[in-house]
């Protein structure tokens, strides 16, 4: 018999009925899809993760993104939720700090105090005594200071879902519990099949909000969701006779070194938080048993018992007393610990909700991006650490488990800027990764490929944290010296490679992208190349709200044919963007990226170095600036293309992995004599700083071209989506360029405040030193009226306002007249 309550169609349907999953269908019906939501849930609501979760929440974070989630969530628990909904949500704003006992930790409070100023936090840096004044029970031996953060507290898991389940029904919201999943695919025409013990849901959208379950449940449809559940623990002892006689609860301690975790009130007794550093657990690598329900595990106390003894030590008034309740629970997991919200990888409204190991203090706040994302094309904060797509194929099941191992055992370790995680490497190493890891290279992954970062001469090979400069600065110094005054080369394989062709890829890039598309030149064009040759474009693809999916550089190969590059971590963007909108266009889409690498050479001898190796003829004549040209170097067919993200005379050189090792020795032997250096990634990113060039942190699905400052790359005289808006909206702030007040020793990392006659204006998003120009420069969103050239500004630096300027050009070449310069070269014997 059919079950006639059960509906069949939905716009939106939500697998999973944690806090995640009903935050979702709350925000969702904000947005105003309310009615068109079905949200099911396997069991009861929380019965998931959400329920054993410690709910606290803090604003010491130094993620600008997360602290605008942060600071929404505590409004909303403090009072918003249940004043709309009725429901009580047991909130205790008793405030928090987070412990310092090195300088390396005062180092990133100071720097989490300054991202703090930016986002209007209630937020201090204060001394131990100030601790002890607040909290009298707490041992402070060793504390040099802590963050304070008043407006903190912690809130019941269970009654802030229920309450948001409250809020998503009175508009519209439907929420079907005991009704589990049991298979999610895509019919031809795109909708989504949603089948259940009750009867199959046709949908426009489906959400993934399954928890612990959502990596198994992203392989019904063909997913991979990388993800693992790891088992956290915390325990509450007896009833604590000092707290008894208490009027204000205590403030949550958060000490990172000591006890890897937190220590608070829980009534009148302790609750005791603990994230071991060192053989973390994982469970269910496979599967996650379908009858689970309100699930934990026993204590292994030999596991954490390091941690615990020291808790003890640290909070004696707690050493004496039993414990009356472990809670040992599984939380899921990601690799690089930011959870999954975004569209799944390859799909249409797919979207994921999920991998969130910090889901009441995050939960809300990502949810409402998501709602944002889903009803209106873009969130309004950028979701580029989120974006389930950020990960590809390579994050196969056995490297999640140890990524996820190692996410755990970070938790409470300092989060050094450029931070390198290292465990399951190398992924994805280019053909020239021995090569230069023999020549000192320092590697970091991204998009699973090893990308070097600096070469280490006559340091240790390895990286060098730290939030002031380290060897690593000199280093970086070197590298971009020998690139501006003789040359360098860069292995920049990890560059996304896409070939779109066939007769409708003009038209299909012409109306996705907002500049004017590169032409075609005549086939040959001298010099003894022979082959093709076109021009080249720096460009950007909107979302319908007008706002920054991705920058591209577009090479025109042929008639049809198409190259486009962009950053790594865009791939999967780039392919599903083209997907969503290539309707009945006869167009071919291949992603090169793991069959094709790349050289970038740079440099006021880069002509020389190049010319030596090939018969082409590389002078202006010949081979003009933004030109693409196939060549012939050390008896390979290539692409080379005329640009330079360093800012110099130089060439990007685009082939096969198989040719790489022999045109990467060829370039090497003939500009050894000139002074040919490797480079990394750390010196490209200061000479693309001295440059005024925008970079991936810039731009982002939070702005629109004008708001980025970069119109001059828009065409007002063709149509693109997203042209209306982004071409007639009154930005909401502007990106300036700006120069900082050097000290020698910090010069900011992204995120910190800044002022305009002592009033916060916005924050900066790039800060870097650039060792040509010596200075510290910036990119920072800014009020328009902050944004003029010649503008006085503060930036404020590990706490501290240190005086900026807004700049009017590029503080290195500003009429960007050395990438242009010829010299004619003669071609090689």
């Amino acid at each position: 018999m059919s079950d006639k309550s059960f509906p069949t169609h939905a716009r939106v349907v939500i697998v999973g009925g944690g806090v995640m999953g009903v935050g979702l269908a709350y925000h969702l019906a904000h947005e105003g899809w309310g009615p068109e939501v079905v949200l099911l849930e396997k069991a009861e609501l929380t019965s998931g993760s959400t329920w054993h979760a410690a709910g606290q929440i803090t604003h010491s974070t130094s993620s600008f993104s997360l602290g605008k989630c942060v600071d929404y969530n505590i409004g909303l628990y403090s009072g918003a939720l249940e004043a709309e909904t009725g429901q009580a949500v047991t909130w205790h704003g008793c405030g928090s700090f987070r412990l310092a006992y090195t300088e390396d930790e005062m180092d990133w409070l100071r720097h989490t105090l300054s991202v703090g100023r930016a986002l209007g936090f209630n937020i201090a840096l204060v001394g131990p005594e100030d601790v002890a004044a607040l909290h009298p029970f707490y041992n402070l031996d060793g504390v040099l200071g802590a963050l304070h953060t008043p407006d903190d507290g912690h809130v019941d898991p269970t009654n802030v879902t229920m309450a948001m389940a409250a809020g998503a029904r009175a508009l519209g919201a439907r929420i079907i519990r005991r009704c589990r999943a049991t298979n999610i695919t895509q019919d031809p025409a795109g909708a989504w099949q949603v089948e259940t013990g009750r009867g199959t849901i046709t949908c426009d959208h489906v959400v993934n909000a399954g928890g612990t379950y959502a990596r198994q449940m992203g392989e019904w449809s063909g997913l991979q969701l990388p993800m693992t559940s790891m088992t956290h623990h915390y325990f509450v002892t007896e009833e604590v006779p000092a707290f008894r006689d208490l009027e204000r609860e205590l403030p949550v301690i958060r000490d990172d070194r000591k006890v890897s975790g937190y220590i608070r009130m829980e009534q009148k007794r302790g609750l005791i938080g603990i994230y071991e550093k060192a053989n973390p657990n994982t469970v269910w690598e496979d599967h996650c048993p379908w009858e689970a329900e309100n699930e934990l595990f026993e204590a292994d106390y030999d596991r954490v018992l390091p941690w615990l003894e020291e808790s003890l030590n640290r909070m004696p008034v707690l050493a004496d007393l039993g414990i009356t309740r472990d809670v040992h629970g599984a939380i899921s997991h990601p690799p690089d610990g930011n959870p999954l919200i975004g569209p799944a990888p390859g799909v249409r409204n797919y979207w994921c909700c999920c991998g969130t190991q910090i889901g009441i203090g995050w939960g809300p706040g990502l949810t409402r991006e998501l709602a944002r994302w889903m009803v209106h094309g873009a969130a309004d904060i950028s979701m580029r650490d989120y974006d389930p797509r950020r990960f590809g194929g390579y994050a196969k099941k056995d490297w999640q488990v140890t990524k996820a191992k190692e996410d755990y055992c970070l938790r409470h370790e300092i989060p050094y800027p450029h931070f390198n995680r290292l465990a399951g490497r190398p992924v994805k190493p280019s053909p020239l990764y021995g090569t230069l890891r023999a020549k000192g290279a320092v590697h970091e992954e991204v998009y699973g490929f090893e990308r070097p970062r600096f070469f280490a001469k006559g340091i240790a090979q390895r990286d060098h944290y730290g939030f002031r400069r380290t060897a690593t600065d000199g280093m970086v110094a070197q590298e971009v010296q020998a690139v501006r005054t003789r040359a360098g080369i860069m292995d920049v394989t990890a560059f996304t490679k896409v070939m779109v062709e066939g007769p409708d890829a003009y038209g299909l890039l012409d109306r996705l992208t907002a500049n004017r598309m590169p032409q075609k030149y005549p086939s040959g064009g001298g010099g003894g190349s022979g082959g093709q040759s076109g021009s080249i474009t720096l460009t950007h693809m909107l979302n319908r709200r007008g706002r920054i999916e991705l920058e591209t550089t577009i090479v025109r190969m042929a008639e049809d044919r198409f190259y486009l590059v962009c950053a790594a971590f865009f791939e999967q963007r780039l392919l599903d963007h083209l997907a969503a909108h290539r309707g009945d266009a006869d167009v071919t889409v291949t992603a090169l990226s793991d069959r094709w690498g790349a050289l970038a050479l740079n440099g006021p001898r880069a002509r020389d170095i190049l010319g030596a190796c090939t018969d082409a003829r590389l002078d202006n004549a010949a081979f003009r600036w933004l030109s693409a040209r196939q060549i012939d170097v050390a008896g390979h067919r290539l692409w080379a293309l005329r640009m330079s993200y360093a800012g110099e005379l130089g060439w990007e050189l685009h082939m096969p992995f198989a040719a790489m090792p022999e045109v990467y020795e060829a370039l090497w032997k003939a500009g050894a004599p000139l002074g040919l250096a490797d480079y990394g990634s750390f010196a490209m990113n200061a000479m693309r700083m001295e440059k005024g060039f925008k970079g991936a942190g810039e731009l982002t699905n939070e702005v629109t071209l004008a708001e980025a400052d970069v119109l001059r790359f828009a065409r007002s005289d063709k149509a693109y989506l997203g042209r209306d808006v982004t071409l007639n909206s009154d930005p909401r702030w502007v990106c300036a360029y700006l120069e900082i007040e050097p000290d020698g020793e910090i010069d900011g990392h992204g995120g910190e405040a800044v002022l305009l006659e002592g009033r916060v204006v916005g924050a900066t998003a790039s800060v870097a030193f650039g060792p040509t120009v010596g200075k510290i420069l910036a990119f920072a969103y800014v009020a328009p009226q902050a944004a003029t050239p010649g503008t006085a500004l503060e930036v404020v630096i590990h706490g501290q306002p240190r005086a900026a300027r807004v700049l009017a050009e590029p503080a290195y070449d500003p009429h960007s007249l050395l990438p242009r310069s010829d010299t004619i070269t003669e071609p090689a014997e």
